[in-house]
């Protein structure tokens, strides 16, 4: 999860500032706040698309890219957030809430994952029974929403440790999924768990190795109950990233990038060969959703960050 904190509309959780500041630790320092259009000051291209046109960018395909609100200038508006991403051939728009699917549905965007909320938080979720009732009510609400507006995923977490044994909250997860599973079967929409670092960004958390969650996901053994596979974390934790993703790809149903360290731009400044990891979910027939969710370098132009991202996955 990105480092960087945004404006959002109040109806809509603030989920990337939550995830960065509930830990209290940043990996990297904020981008300063500018004016959306003095970044579009100077024409850039990509693929020979320039800015201003309304044709999209033609891009390959075999990586279906997405982004989050993190990627772009700080007070930038949602729909100047959508308009670029669709000229960059951008499909999904991760975690923003029902308020603003039509807004996205303008500019061609599948809201590729319902956003923090109904799934619990990142300290408080699945793993404590006593979440269980309250989760299940509003996940069902969720996934029915999703359901509806084609909306093919819902994020959720493990939670917090406090104390926990990770296999009593393996327990107490797969209890949890096994009992909500049929519904998202019968709807059409996937359940991601998402692994987070607890090493740099948020301490204690307990699905921090992906082993844990395959365990969990083994054990549920749905086709609608998977893995958010964000990559800035899991090389924090395991590393061996395309072993990984070699071995456990049918438990994972999207993805998030980032750079290590920092999680920042993903080209050639941090230890992430991206192309190549592209490469191998390409390979490998993976179908869903790569969202960008990394925090552009202070004083660097967010577009044009932007559209080195998406070149380099443009496998």
């Amino acid at each position: 999860m990105p480092d960087d904190s945004i404006n959002r509309p109040s109806t809509i959780p603030d989920y990337q500032r939550f995830k960065d500041q509930s830990s209290k630790i940043s990996n990297s320092s904020l981008p300063p706040r500018r004016t959306f259009l003095a970044s579009l000051s100077a024409p850039v291209l990509l693929s020979g698309v320039a800015f201003g046109q309304d044709r999209p960018a033609a891009l390959k395909g075999r990586i279906r890219q997405g982004v989050t609100r993190g990627v772009f200038a700080r007070g930038a508006s949602l729909e100047d957030c959508c308009r670029e991403a669709a000229r960059f051939g951008i499909t999904g728009f991760d975690l923003i809430g029902p308020a603003d699917w039509p807004l996205l549905k303008k500019y061609g965007l599948v809201p590729s994952m319902y956003p923090l909320g109904p799934g619990g938080t990142i300290a408080d979720a699945l793993n404590r029974r006593e979440n269980h009732q309250k989760l299940d009510a509003s996940l069902r609400a969720a996934i029915d929403e999703c359901a509806a507006n084609q909306v093919p995923n819902v994020i959720t977490f493990s939670g917090n440790r406090h104390g926990m044994a990770d296999q009593e909250g393996a327990d107490n997860c797969v209890a949890f999924l096994n009992a909500i599973k049929a519904h998202a079967e019968d709807k059409g929409v996937t359940i991601c768990m998402e692994l987070l670092n607890s090493r740099v960004n948020h301490r204690d958390y307990m699905f921090d190795h992906v082993a844990w969650g395959v365990d969990v996901m083994k054990r549920v053994n749905s086709p609608r109950v998977r893995i958010l596979y964000d990559i800035y974390h899991a090389q924090i934790m395991d590393g061996d990233i395309v072993r990984t993703i070699r071995d456990n790809i049918q438990w994972f149903a999207h993805f998030h990038t980032g750079g290590n360290p920092g999680r920042n731009d993903i080209d050639e400044t941090q230890e992430l060969n991206y192309r190549f990891v592209m490469q191998e979910i390409a390979r490998l027939g993976f179908t869903g959703f790569v969202s960008h969710e990394y925090s552009p370098k202070q004083g660097s132009d967010p577009l044009a960050v932007l559209q080195k991202a998406v070149e380099i996955c443009d496998v």
